[in-house]
C-alpha cells in the first residue's frame, strides 16, 4: 500500500517533528487507514515488526496504576481533553509507540524492545527517548539542547523528567523540586550551598534555574545571560553602574572575588578579608603589610582595625564602584 505523503500527514495535524521521531523510533510514519480491532481510528504503524496501535483503553487494562498516576499530569490533560494532532490522541502510545507486539508477550524480557521505555532500566537508547520528547517540545528553552552539556553526558529526559507522575508542582520532574531534581548529579554544589554564606537557594528564594538553563544554552555552565556579570547584574543591579571611578576585577568578572554557590567566608568572597585584597594589592603603602589573625581582637599581637569588621572595607566602603568626584579610591 502506498505511504501518505508528509503533505498529506500534514493536512491531518502531524508535524514534521513527530513524523521525524516516529521514523527515528519505530522504524516507521503513522498510516491514516484505521486499524482493526480495539485500535480502530486510530492511525496505524505499518512497520516496526507490524506492530499496530490499540488504543489507551487495553493500555490501562493491565497498567491500570501508572493511569492513575498519569492522569494528575499535563500530559494526561493535553493528550486526552485537547490534543493538537492525531499523535497525541494516541495518549499512552503517542510516546511509547503502537503497542500490539507487546501484547503478544508482555512479561517476556525479550519483549521489551516493542515499546519505547523512559527508564535505564528498560534499555531504549537514550537517543530514541529523547527524539521522542522532542518531536513536541522543541524551540524555547529546548532550542539549545543538541550539543549541550546534559546532551553531551547522554543524559536522558526521563534522567530528570517523569511524565507519568505529578511528584513535582512543576516539570513533572523525577524529585519535589527543582534543586533536588539538580543535587541527584551536583552533589558538589549541593555542599557549598550548605556553608555558612550561600545563596539563598536552601532558604527557598531562588532555585537553579534562575541563574542556570538546564536544556542548554549559548554560554559556558548554561548560565541564562551573555556574561556573569550579565547575570550577577539582574539581582545585584546596584553592582552594575557605570561608575566613574570603576574596579578593574569587577568590572572583569563576579567570580574574580566571589564563589557563586557558597562559601565559608563573608559574602560569598573567595578568599577571606583582607587576603582576597592583598591577592592583587600587596606592593604600596599599607598594603605591603601581610595582616594575619593575630591581629585580630584577642588574636594575642597588637590589634589592627584592617583586620577587625569589614577589613579593607571599613575604609574602602564602595569597592564595586564609585560615582564620588573623591572616590578615586573606592572611598566614598
Amino acid at each position: 500500500m502506498k505511504k501518505p505523503s508528509p503533505r498529506a500527514l500534514a493536512q491531518l495535524g502531524v508535524t514534521a517533528g513527530v513524523i521525524a521521531s516516529m521514523a527515528l523510533v519505530t522504524g516507521t510514519v503513522p498510516r491514516t487507514e484505521a486499524a482493526a480491532g480495539s485500535g480502530a481510528g486510530l492511525p496505524a504503524a505499518s512497520l516496526n515488526g507490524g506492530a499496530t496501535y490499540v488504543g489507551e483503553a487495553v493500555c490501562i487494562a493491565c497498567h491500570k496504576p501508572q493511569g492513575d498516576q498519569f492522569m494528575h499530569t499535563a500530559h494526561a490533560a493535553a493528550f486526552r481533553l485537547n490534543p493538537r494532532n492525531d499523535a497525541q490522541k494516541l495518549s499512552c502510545e503517542a510516546c511509547h509507540g503502537p503497542g500490539s507486539n507487546h501484547l503478544k508477550d508482555p512479561s517476556s524480557p525479550a519483549n521489551r524492545g516493542a515499546l519505547i521505555g523512559f527508564t535505564r532500566e528498560w534499555g531504549t537508547p537514550v537517543a530514541q527517548q529523547n527524539a521522542m520528547c522532542l518531536s513536541c517540545h522543541q524551540g524555547g528553552q529546548h532550542m539549545f539542547w543538541s550539543g549541550s552539556a546534559h546532551a553531551m553526558a547522554n543524559l536522558a529526559c526521563s534522567d530528570c523528567h517523569n511524565p507519568m507522575a505529578k511528584i513535582s508542582a512543576t516539570g513533572l520532574l523525577k524529585k519535589p523540586t527543582i534543586n533536588e531534581t539538580c543535587y541527584t548529579c551536583h552533589q558538589q554544589q549541593r555542599a557549598e550551598f550548605a556553608k555558612r554564606s550561600h545563596m539563598p537557594l536552601p532558604e527557598g528564594k531562588m532555585s537553579c534555574v534562575d541563574c542556570h538553563s538546564p536544556h542548554g544554552s549559548t554560554t559556558r555552565a548554561a548560565i541564562k545571560a551573555d556574561t556573569v556579570n550579565e547575570l550577577c547584574y539582574n539581582c545585584h543591579a546596584e553592582k552594575r553602574g557605570p561608575f566613574l571611578w570603576e574596579h578593574a576585577p569587577v568590572r572583569d568578572n563576579c567570580l574574580n572575588c566571589h564563589s557563586p554557590h557558597g562559601s565559608n567566608h563573608d559574602k560569598l568572597l573567595t578568599v577571606a578579608r583582607p587576603f582576597s585584597c592583598q591577592e592583587c594589592h600587596g606592593n604600596t603603602n599599607h598594603q605591603t603589610t601581610l595582616f594575619n589573625a593575630g591581629q585580630m581582637v584577642g588574636g594575642g599581637a597588637a590589634i589592627n582595625s584592617r583586620v577587625i569588621g569589614r577589613s579593607c572595607q571599613n575604609c574602602h566602603s564602595q569597592i564595586h564602584g564609585s560615582n564620588h568626584p573623591a572616590g578615586a579610591r573606592f572611598q566614598r
